[in-house]
């Protein structure tokens, strides 16, 4: 890492937590606490890119010393272009599941990167096809059961190994967990930080088995 720079995420997230384990980083955690409602006619990627922005500057406010603020925010989009938030109750993620079943919908994420001493700010988009397969009713409620879906837009994980709800995907396999390590990366070292697990830095459209990151990640428990 350049000079006596520190990293900070701004999430609580378990899985990003991991993710950004498994590129190598060394960071601190600080919860965003902001809030998350989606405004009237904002795109995907325009409510994902403010989200994530909102959270560095959050955090941002918080910090005196040099630091680097990251900021990240996921989504995920239906087959109408709807975008579908976290599941509050069993029928909303059953609604959710139904809406993706053997279908082709999209996962966005935004990732900014606030350097505290300037104020600087650098961000990216993200975004994932995902095409699900055609699981049973049954499958589903045994999934709905276990609680995995109410902490997940869309209402589901594509590393859930027993459910295995995606048949195959087109683009970043770490983004559709919450955080495109490849897209952070390319940030960071804009800003001078190199990535200590070396992984392709310059292409958006990776598939696990040819990232070694993400083949770490899809054989994890997360």
């Amino acid at each position: 890492m350049s000079g006596d720079i520190k990293l900070v995420l701004a999430s609580v997230s378990p899985r990003r937590k991991e993710l950004m384990e498994l590129g190598g980083w060394q960071f601190k955690i600080l919860p965003a606490g902001v809030d998350e409602d989606l405004l009237s006619t904002e795109k995907p990627q325009d409510y994902v890119l403010r989200m994530a922005e909102n959270k560095a500057r959050a955090v941002a406010k918080r910090i005196s010393h040099s630091s680097l603020i990251i900021g990240a925010d996921t989504t995920v989009v239906g087959p109408e272009g709807e975008i579908l938030a976290k599941p509050q109750d069993e029928k909303e993620a059953l609604d959710m599941l139904q809406r993706l079943r053997g279908r082709l919908h999209q996962v966005y994420t935004g990732v900014v990167v606030i350097q505290v001493n300037n104020g600087t700010i650098d961000h990216e988009l993200c975004v994932t096809d995902v095409y699900m397969r055609s699981y049973t009713e049954a499958e589903m409620h045994q999934y709905i059961a276990t609680g995995d879906p109410f902490d997940k837009a869309g209402g589901y994980a594509i590393q859930h190994q027993e459910f295995n709800p995606v048949e195959r995907i087109k683009g970043c396999y770490a983004n559709v967990v919450g955080l495109p390590v490849c897209t952070l990366a390319h940030l960071l070292e804009k800003q001078g930080v190199e990535t200590p697990n070396q992984f392709p830095v310059d292409g958006y459209s990776i598939q696990p088995d040819q990232c070694p990151i993400c083949k770490q990640l899809a054989r994890s428990k997360m």
